[in-house]
């Protein structure tokens, strides 16, 4: 018999049977022990002896089946509950692949696990039920170049330069100067230095080059990328033949007005020298029809060849179409995706596929043309979702899919004043006001956000926390084992704790809504109240009053004439008026004024945070510059293609 002794070690707690061995050992010579397994008493502080006597009693037979059963079962459970946390930690300590899926101008209102129930995005909503759906996911700036940038790198692009004090708040060239610096780290880099294979299919949108038409300081490859393939810009109207221009639309229009004038005025000239009405000399004519031809051939040389200079596909450094071929597009782009998980299956890798869907022209399929409620931006939406499908079916045929966290956003809101006609061609945001291009407004911000590890992360969890783009930085790195940069600010937030459960609430106390380089609003998550207030020191003018979009604009403005400056500015409790339909006061809300203070301190300690950069989105940066130009031949001779019918099989 063994004792385990109390605390104050005085008495036994608790008695063990010995082995019958053990006490045929012990016991006096002609004494008859039993057969049967002896249970454990508990003595406490009774007698020992009389324990010992109890003990060596003989037990029924259903006393010991109940001992064992209970015996087995406990040990059972302990095991069990040992091997799936084993195998939770050996998952946790593996380096898992990454699937990032980023849309284009998707509004947060257009997928079914949202709220949409007449477009049809059965995968992406599958991606939802296995997995964890935020609903205040936001991004980091309301448009495509700054956004991407800070998605990138975990950092507001105002840290980086990617944001503009201009009109101009995207790249509008592959054959401008600006772009994503060679300086900032991002977590495709960190991924590469940890042994994935890292691989981009789809939009990029951060630049090409710097001082000659070859040296891709902006490119993929030069930021941590070990396989590009798609489009170095983006999809615009003029990528489409018989679409109305959609690049600098408005200044196109001012600078065909100009070469009339000046066309008009030489032929008045020639006229009246000719007629002896007026006196010139033939040099003057000559000289001024000179430089409207210059001036024409300045602006036309870019302007009027978009398609060929901007709407081009690159596979690493190398130009394979130029123009590209829109009617198959959507299936290279899928043939590389699913190629490249093929070729990495052993992994690990991150592949961020991009998507060009769903910003204009919405180009199309013949086998999605027509078949959803909501015209050609319907179709597009779930064109996509069948890419979407069509990828984590590789995944699944690899047998990925458990070993795969797998990330499907938006880069902002849908685009409202994307129409032709009466027919609306940009997305939509649900309850949420605004839409894209605007700083504060959640309609131009909140967007999807969800992800998916099966036997990591809880399926159908949902969270209402505060999230941002920027937290996808740190999160991808913390699970491959990395270490975030020391030598800047990374304003990401690693969101595994709260995707997994073991935290409740978002790290995020302040986030900060910028429009280009001006700050537009910001918001402050009350931990202790539940309170998201959200502040508003700037907002554009909508057009006509109350339509909610700058229609007839193309875009709401960041400054000047086209915005309101609010002071004290307006103020909503999105926890109770996620729509911002209701600002409050200070005669509405007694917490108001406390509330601006410290949101205010919050923005002037933001405010220390930033240091000067380089703007890459300055009128210089942003201007077309032919020495640049990617170019499948020798310049301007650019047309080619190199992938033929390779994409028949599909």
């Amino acid at each position: 018999m063994e004792a385990v002794l109390s605390s104050d070690g005085a008495l036994p707690l608790l008695l063990l049977a010995p082995s019958p061995a053990d006490l045929r050992r012990r016991a006096p010579p002609g004494r008859r022990l039993p057969a049967e397994p002896l249970r454990p008493i508990t003595a406490g502080k009774h007698n020992v002896i009389a324990a010992y006597q109890e003990m060596t009693a003989p037990l029924p037979c259903t006393a010991i089946a109940a001992i064992l059963f209970r015996r087995y079962l406990l040990m059972a459970l302990t095991s069990c509950l040992f091997w799936n946390m084993l195998g939770l930690s050996a998952a946790m300590d593996s380096k898992p692949n990454i699937l990032l899926f980023l849309a284009d101008d998707l509004g947060i209102g257009d997928i079914g696990c949202y709220g949409n129930n007449t477009i049809r995005t059965p995968n992406i909503d599958r991606l939802a039920r296995e997995g964890v759906k935020l609903t205040q996911h936001i991004a980091a700036a309301p448009l495509c170049t700054p956004s991407r940038a800070a998605f990138l790198t975990g950092r507001y692009p105002i840290r980086s330069g990617m944001a503009s004090s201009n009109r101009y708040r995207a790249l509008q060239w592959n054959a401008g100067s600006g772009g994503l610096p060679a300086n900032e780290t991002t977590f495709a880099r960190l991924l590469q230095q940890q042994g994935y294979t890292t691989g981009l299919i789809g939009k990029w949108h951060q630049g090409v080059n710097c001082e000659s038409f070859n040296d891709h300081c902006h490119h993929p490859l030069n930021h941590g990328f070990d396989y590009f393939y798609g489009m170095p810009f983006t999809l615009l109207n003029n990528c489409q033949e018989n679409k109305p221009p959609e690049l600098d639309v408005a200044l196109q229009a001012k600078l065909w007005l100009y070469s009339q004038i000046i066309a008009l005025a030489v032929l008045t000239l020639t006229a009246g020298k000719l007629t002896g009405l007026i006196s010139i000399r033939w040099k003057i004519i000559a000289c001024s029809t000179l430089a409207g031809g210059l001036f024409f051939i300045s602006w036309y040389s870019s302007y009027g060849f978009v398609q060929y200079w901007n709407c081009i596909l690159m596979r690493n450094h190398d130009v394979t179409e130029q123009p590209m071929k829109l009617e198959r597009t959507a299936s290279l782009m899928l043939k590389e995706a699913v190629s490249f998980i093929k070729r990495n299956r052993h992994g690990p890798f991150l592949l961020f596929v991009s998507f060009l869907h769903v910003h204009t022209p919405l180009f199309t399929t013949a086998k999605f043309l027509g078949k959803s409620r909501h015209g050609l931006y319907g179709d597009n939406v779930e064109e996509m979702d069948w890419m979407v499908g069509k990828i984590l079916d590789s995944l699944d045929k690899e047998g990925l899919k458990n070993h795969t966290f797998t990330y499907f956003a938006s880069d902002h809101g849908g685009h409202l004043e994307a129409q032709d006609g009466s027919a609306q061609l940009g997305g939509w945001n649900g309850i949420y006001k605004g839409g894209k291009g605007m700083g504060g407004w959640e309609g131009g911000i909140r967007v999807p956000g969800v992800f998916r590890w099966p036997g990591v992360l809880p399926a159908g969890r949902v969270i209402d926390e505060p999230t941002s783009l920027m937290d996808i930085y740190p999160t991808v790195v913390h699970l491959a084992g990395g270490v975030l940069p020391q030598d800047r600010v990374i304003d990401g937030r690693n969101l595994v704790p709260l995707l997994q459960g073991r935290a409740q609430k978002s790290e995020h106390e302040f986030l900060f809504h910028y429009c280009g380089s001006y700050l537009h609003a910001a918001r402050w998550h009350q931990k202790d109240s539940g309170a998201i207030w959200k502040a508003h020191y700037v907002t554009p003018v909508f057009h006509p009053p109350g339509a909610g979009a700058c229609y007839g604009k193309g875009i709401c403005p960041c400054f000047g004439e086209g915005v309101i400056h609010h002071d004290p500015p307006l103020l909503f409790d999105l926890s109770r008026d996620p729509s911002e339909a209701k600002p409050l006061s200070a005669d509405t809300e007694p917490l108001f004024d406390t509330v601006i203070r410290q949101m205010g301190r919050a923005i002037e300690e933001h405010r220390r945070t930033l240091t000067p950069v380089p703007e890459q989105l300055s009128l210089y940066n942003i201007m077309w510059k032919p020495w640049l130009q990617p170019c499948c031949g020798m310049f301007p001779f650019c047309w080619c293609d190199k992938e033929g019918d390779s994409t028949q099989s599909l």
